[in-house]
């Protein structure tokens, strides 16, 4: 099979295409023929050595993919080869072949061309799983998210609105501000020149943010507290702004609140599955009657992989970057 490999961490140029064993699925485990997957942050950062693949999954980066089922391992059924489907990866997705664990794979939901599937499994995992699973969004609460014009952003903006919240965003330019409002943000802030802190309290009467999704970390943890409403919960999934901060638990224990960080990645393959088939019932509905969209900047060849990091990382891109094995 075709696939990007690396032979030391480093740049985008460290990225290469190559030829690799085609793998075999295992029990309980479904071969794919990839059609696309998607470019994600965590790939920056094990493309840069520090976010390894968790024990057992292939050093091949990749979160997510669509395709098509190729084979069937021992005990797996409810599938057959030919299916189209997307998956939820621990690694693998930047090839032409993977196998990925049988609850990890879902369908693609209607109305989606099977390439542009492979925008879907780790936003819709990660936005229901941590605003909803978790911090149990509700109608009327005030949401705000971090990065809206991201993947993930793009993506929970249009859920959180979908399902009767008030979404506020930060964004670091004029399009992607633009964008947001026009995927369902109330309110869409410029990082920048603006601070969310302020803008939300206003917009609340005061009272602050009920759910807030951020992807930053240390560098926004004081005022992620700071915007909390009373019983607000912040939800932390990553830290391009920093793994370690000072927090006030004076003010977190004055309004009640919680801080919760999670990882989709080296969650177990049960709760995995346990996730996948939450978002086929429940989130799956909302996209084939498009009241979500995925939002996809560009598709380009997986030899092209390097500019597709370099897209990511600039942060031109609004929604996913994917990329199809195809030369």
């Amino acid at each position: 099979m075709r696939a990007v490999t690396q032979t030391a961490p480093g740049g985008p140029e460290t990225l290469v295409v190559t030829e690799l064993p085609d793998p075999a699925p295992g029990p309980g485990e479904i071969l794919l023929d990839v059609a696309a997957t998607a470019v994600n942050r965590a790939d920056l950062l094990q493309r840069q050595g520090y976010y390894p693949p968790p024990p057992g999954a292939s050093d091949v980066i990749g979160l997510e993919c669509s395709g098509t089922v190729a084979a069937l391992g021992e005990g797996v059924d409810g599938w057959a080869v030919g299916d189209e489907v997307c998956a939820l990866l621990a690694g693998g997705g930047y090839a032409s072949r993977v196998v990925v664990p049988a609850g990890q794979v879902m369908p693609v939901p209607d109305g989606v061309d099977l390439v542009t599937a492979a925008a879907l499994p780790e936003v819709a995992c990660t936005v229901w799983s941590n605003v909803f699973m978790v911090a149990g969004l509700r109608p009327g609460d005030a949401f705000l998210v971090h990065g809206g014009g991201g993947g993930i952003g793009t993506f929970a903006i249009q859920l959180a609105a979908a399902s009767g919240a008030r979404v506020f965003t930060t964004a670091g330019s004029e399009e992607k501000l633009a964008r947001c409002r026009e995927l369902g943000a109330e309110v869409a802030i410029n990082y920048r020149d603006e601070d969310f802190v302020e803008v939300v309290r206003t917009a609340t009467g005061g009272a602050g943010a009920d759910v807030v999704l951020d992807n930053m970390g240390a560098k926004y943890l004081s005022r992620n507290v700071d915007v909390l409403a009373d019983e607000g919960k912040l939800v932390i999934i990553g830290m391009q702004g920093g793994a370690k901060a000072e927090l006030n638990i004076g003010q977190l224990l004055s309004k009640r609140g919680a801080v919760i960080a999670t990882a989709l990645r080296s969650r177990p393959v049960e709760g995995k599955a346990r996730i996948c088939a939450s978002v086929v019932e429940n989130v799956w509905p909302l996209v084939a009657d498009g009241t979500i969209r995925p939002v996809v900047s560009a598709v380009l060849s997986l030899d092209d992989v390097a500019d597709a990091h370099r897209m990511i990382e600039s942060g031109e891109a609004v929604g996913k970057v994917l990329l199809t094995p195809e030369r």
